[in-house]
Order: structure tokens, then sequence, then C-alpha cells
């Protein structure tokens, strides 16, 4: 009896595209605390509102480079029924045009069963969590720490880390420097 594929989400920036950016996680994190005088109680994240806020929010985007190792990967698992493959980006309303780019960019139509942004522009991780439940899926692949954490805590997801040079001290045992690394552990455990 052939095996059900596997449900997987894939996050989008410093996921399936490269984002140096993603060290800056931390830096943000230790700002805010001194600015707060306090450790952030709550996961929240920063929406932009204002016109040029939105306009740095697209800049800041641009540096997703380029797609990440490993895209070529989850086409090839997808195509032979291993998985399917859903992108769920918490990217906001404001950069639907950059998403639409890049969607035409890597083909997605080909790889992916569905994309989604978060149009509605909830805090990320509720976005996550909401997609995660409402498909059903098997894993997420992440690069935020704080969504990781939320994930494990809220969906019955096992949620991949893409982790950062700064962040990799986090003891966390389905932990991995690049997406090559999550398929790698994807294709194993297809195979059990």
């Amino acid at each position: 009896m052939k095996k059900s594929p596997l449900k997987v989400g894939f996050d989008l920036d410093g996921v399936l595209l490269y984002n140096p950016a993603r060290i800056f996680r931390p830096i943000t994190i230790a700002v805010k605390t001194l600015l707060r005088r306090k450790a952030p109680t709550k996961t929240e994240f920063y929406y932009p509102k204002s016109t040029i806020e939105k306009i740095l929010w697209n800049i800041v985007h641009w540096s997703s480079l380029y797609m990440a190792d490993g895209v070529d990967e989850i086409k090839k698992l997808s195509k032979e029924g291993h998985i399917q493959a859903y992108i769920i980006t918490s990217r906001y309303d404001c950069l639907e045009g950059d998403f639409r780019r890049w969607m035409k960019k890597m083909h997605a139509d080909e790889i992916f069963e569905a994309t989604y942004h978060n149009k509605k522009n909830l805090q990320p991780h509720i976005f996550k969590e909401q997609k995660i439940k409402e498909l059903g899926l098997d894993v997420f692949v992440e690069d935020n720490w704080d969504i990781v954490k939320h994930i494990n805590s809220h969906t019955r997801a096992n949620a991949l880390w893409i982790t950062n040079a700064i962040d990799k001290t986090i003891q966390y045992d389905k932990k991995f420097l690049s997406l090559k690394d999550a398929i790698e552990f994807l294709k194993l455990k297809i195979k059990n």
C-alpha cells in the first residue's frame, strides 16, 4: 500500500529564498529589550502602517536575494508524490507584488499545491498557525525561532528550523543551517 504524501509547508523569506538579513533577529530582540527595559512577554511582530513604513518594508524584503539550494529537491519530491508542498509566508499585504513576482520566478504553480501570503495582515505566527491547522500540515519549515516555538506549542505539525550563525547555539533537535539540509531530513522521514 502506497504511503500518503507528507504535507509540508515552507516559509518564503529565509527558507525558500536566501536572506542574509536573518542574522539580525537576535540583535532586534536585544534592542527591543533595551528600549523597553524588560524582555518581551509575548510574541509580537512589527507591522508597517504608514506609506513610508510600507515602502521601507518593501526595501527590507529586497534582501531575499535568490532561491535557496533545495528548491529543486522540493520539486522532485512533489512530482514523485512523496510530499504535498505549500508556501505559507507571513509577508503582509503591502508585499503582495513582490510575493507574486517570486511565485512567478520560481514557477511555484509547478511545485506547490498552493501558495498563501498574509493578506489580512495578521501577526505572522497567528497567520501561520491558522494555515497549518487549516491545511492539516505534518511539517512546517521556518527560519524564525519565535514562530518555530509557537508552531510547536499550538499545532500538531513538526517544525523544522532553518537557523542562522548567531542563533545556532539554541538547542533544538530539528535545526538545520540550510534548506538543503532540512530536505535531506525530510527524505529520511519519507523513507521511514
